[in-house]
């Protein structure tokens, strides 16, 4: 299970929201560049970018950063966020980013991610985002009727690369993902799924090891940020390696 950092930006800095909250944003950083050199000299193999601005509106406003990101970092960098158009993902994509992720095209247009995913194979993937089981979209500022497990089971043949799956409560509070959702929405396709959202400690991460089918990865946000864990420690019990605590007298 791949532990995958984020980086959330809003006019140009790094936050991160709370449950999806604009009106409850913690800024980090002002050099989103210099956090994601930071992630990578951690151990990072994969990075999450989320455009707020361009979820929120539908128009780019980090391009200058997302781009900075991506011509400085020999890592595989995702974004998500705002991204609506062939026109749009083929732009970032061109610029070099690995995938692009689409949330609320996947509800509105799903033949157009279906081409897309088909035109540029492994590098389309889809962010379900829900809200008591329900999708939420455009920055999850709107609620739809649709299932996330349906909305999940509707894209298996559509070569679509992964499903990051957001259980919007759980993100950002700190309180542990969501397993149920986790587990229904593993089941739901036979994509890959990448959880998003609650992990606080080491054994969250244990506990999503646990899911079955197994999930590719997890992305993590707040608990980085604020310390609650670390990334080596992270990427060390996903490997199953000890994490080394310090005795008394002995340095790290």
């Amino acid at each position: 299970m791949e532990v995958i950092p984020a980086i959330d930006l809003l006019d140009g800095a790094c936050v991160r929201l709370r449950q999806g909250d604009y009106g409850q944003v913690t800024r980090f950083s002002d050099d989103p560049v210099a956090m994601a050199r930071t992630w990578r000299q951690l151990g990072a193999r994969r990075l999450h970018l989320v455009d707020l601005d361009g979820a929120r509106r539908g128009e780019p406003s980090n391009d200058d950063a997302i781009k900075a990101i991506v011509s400085t970092l020999e890592i595989p960098v995702q974004l998500g966020g705002g991204v609506r158009s062939v026109e749009r993902a083929e732009d970032l994509l061109a610029c070099g980013l690995d995938r692009v992720i689409l949330g609320t095209a996947a509800l509105e247009n799903p033949q157009m991610v279906r081409a897309l995913a088909q035109a540029h194979p492994g590098r389309v993937a889809v962010g379900i985002d829900a809200r008591n089981g329900l999708v939420a979209t455009r920055g999850w500022l709107h609620q739809s009727p649709m299932a996330a497990t349906g909305l999940a089971a509707s894209l298996d043949g559509s070569g679509v690369a992964a499903i990051i799956s957001t259980d919007i409560a759980s993100d950002g509070a700190m309180a542990g993902p969501n397993l149920a959702a986790l587990r229904a929405m593993a089941r739901a396709s036979a994509i890959p799924v990448i959880a998003s959202g609650g992990v606080a400690t080491l054994p969250d991460l244990k506990a999503l090891q646990g899911i079955r089918p197994p999930l590719a990865g997890v992305i993590v946000g707040r608990a980085l940020y604020d310390g609650a864990i670390t990334l080596p420690a992270a990427l060390q019990t996903v490997a199953g390696v000890p994490t080394r605590v310090p005795g008394p007298g002995r340095s790290a």
